[in-house]
């Protein structure tokens, strides 16, 4: 079981941690380095676990870098390359997410003589009855996979789910209003006094928005959720979402931005209210 959660560790760490923007953006230019990452880092954490056997080592984690290439090149070309709804982007991330995950339990099962069945019912027993535990080693190791979920990996589910931040829409900061009055008269006639035109100009004044500031915000926030969600501190998650609504008062003005700005809090909050359960059914 720690050997299982320390590969799924380092492959969270080579697809999220490690993996840039630029990376993210530009996939089939840095395919083979996106690779390499996932290649030593399997290494790493095998040579650990299996010393002074280096061609199962090697073995091993060409299996899990070569099946990795496979599974993105395919969705670089099935899915990629569309335009297609958010909704379904998400679909096609969590479907890649999980054919990732089995490669690693099937190399495990396979190459390093893990019974799947017995650690997956093992892993049930922790879940179900609460005599049951994970161990000291475990726990730690499944803290930070919850961790990374809530930071990395949650980040980007969420950035899927809305989209790309339209460029109006990036920090809305105020709408003010102007009026300019110009009288006209004629000069045949003087008794025309008030004919004139009256000319309003309204202005929305946006500022470039910081995105790794926004980042890191959902960052602490998904923590501070499973963190109160772990000792069943409900009402206190309000407060979190209180505290973003007045920092963001001014902004709610627009409605598309403040439907945005639901959108991605109320998924954020889900997320870290579900990890939140698994963490304390895990090892609590």
């Amino acid at each position: 079981m720690v050997l299982v959660l320390s590969l799924v560790i380092a492959h969270l760490a080579g697809d999220f941690l490690l993996q840039t923007d630029r990376m993210l953006m530009e996939k089939k230019k840095y395919i083979w380095k996106h690779i390499i990452h996932h290649f030593l880092l399997s290494v790493f954490v095998l040579q650990i676990f299996v010393p002074h056997h280096w061609g199962k080592v090697i073995f091993t984690a060409g299996a899990i870098g070569g099946t990795h290439l496979i599974i993105d090149l395919l969705k670089i070309k099935l899915f990629d390359n569309l335009n297609q709804e958010n909704l379904k982007k998400l679909w096609a991330f969590l479907f890649d997410q999980l054919l990732h995950l089995t490669v690693i339990l099937g190399v495990c099962h396979m190459f390093l003589n893990i019974n799947m069945a017995i650690a997956g019912g093992k892993a049930l027993d922790v879940l179900r009855d609460n005599s049951v535990t994970l161990g000291t080693v475990n726990s730690i190791l499944f803290t930070v996979i919850i961790v990374l979920l809530a930071t990395s990996v949650s980040g980007h589910i969420v950035r899927i789910l809305l989209g790309t931040l339209p460029g109006q829409l990036m920090t809305f900061e105020g709408k003010y209003s102007f009026r300019n009055k110009r009288k006209e008269g004629s000069l045949q006639d003087r008794s025309v006094r008030n004919c004139g035109i009256t000319e309003e100009y309204n202005y929305m004044v946006f500022s470039k928005h910081d995105l790794s500031r926004g980042k890191l915000i959902g960052y602490l926030e998904r923590l501070l959720v499973i963190l109160l969600t772990f000792y069943s501190a409900y009402p206190a998650i309000g407060f979190i979402v209180a505290a973003k609504s007045i920092a963001r008062f001014k902004q709610l003005d627009d409605r598309d931005w403040a439907e945005y700005f639901l959108l991605g809090t109320l998924a954020s909050m889900l997320l870290g209210i579900a990890l939140g359960i698994l963490l304390r059914e895990a090892i609590a």
